[in-house]
């Protein structure tokens, strides 16, 4: 019910009245049973144009640091989102199952194959979780590409701005049932995720980088840090 009311009476009808958002390919979208929506990251605002467009409820992994503070919390728990750990071990183990029940149960859930926004409009590495969810829930995956989000809500921007005019296309349904009696090989996992990448890469037009964007984002910060945080060199340092 918290669903239904914030997409079609308290978030939707401003957002479609404001951004004008397209959607292209519903068509590729199954009407009944479980299903990934697996796209491109590029802004915040992704997670609330890719469900608007979508005719069925879409429920979402989630950052876990989402639930961490109660002025978050309630509404991630409200509107079904699964939190994720993204520093894997037993929690991230608990996250995937829990898709995979979401997926067996019929919903459909989204996922962001390259676990984080990515930092320069470039599409990068994904991650295997989204080949554990479709081989251990035995789904298709539809490739969706998002764009026009960056020019709403860029990467580190507080607020969304009243500009913009987003596109969310959803592609042709990916299935791998070659592969289901496989669902834990990793090298199975980073083929299917390599191929659903590349699905969305075509979408998408984007730059492919085979890096992790959490990776990138590191490296960034840390290249962008202010010179006196560094250490100074014992030679170099004042003596009075």
């Amino acid at each position: 019910m918290f669903y239904w009311t914030m997409k079609h009476i308290l978030i939707g009808p401003p957002l479609r009245t404001v951004y004008r958002p397209r959607a292209r390919g519903t068509e590729n979208i199954p009407r009944s049973g479980g299903a990934i929506l697996a796209a491109n990251h590029l802004s915040f605002v992704d997670s609330l144009f890719m469900p608007l467009l979508c005719p069925r409820d879409v429920v979402f992994l989630g950052k876990a640091d989402y639930f961490e503070s109660w002025r978050t919390r309630w509404f991630f728990e409200a509107a079904g989102v699964i939190p994720v750990q993204r520093e894997g071990g037993s929690a991230g183990e608990a996250a995937i199952l829990a898709g995979v029940r979401a997926l067996k149960a019929g919903k459909v859930v989204g996922i962001y194959p390259e676990g984080t926004r990515s930092p320069d409009g470039r599409l990068y590495r994904g991650k295997t979780g989204v080949a554990r969810l479709a081989l251990e829930a035995q789904v298709p995956v539809v490739p969706v590409s998002i764009s026009g989000t960056p020019e709403i809500m860029p990467l580190d921007a507080k607020m969304p701005r009243l500009r913009g005019s987003p596109v969310v296309e959803y592609g042709k349904p990916l299935t791998f049932e070659r592969y289901y009696d496989r669902p834990r090989d990793r090298f199975v996992l980073r083929s299917v995720t390599d191929e659903i990448m590349y699905e969305i890469m075509m979408m998408t037009g984007q730059e492919y980088v085979d890096e992790y964007a959490a990776k990138v984002k590191d490296q960034l910060k840390a290249e962008r840090a202010p010179f006196a945080t560094k250490p100074v060199p014992a030679g170099h340092r004042d003596s009075s």
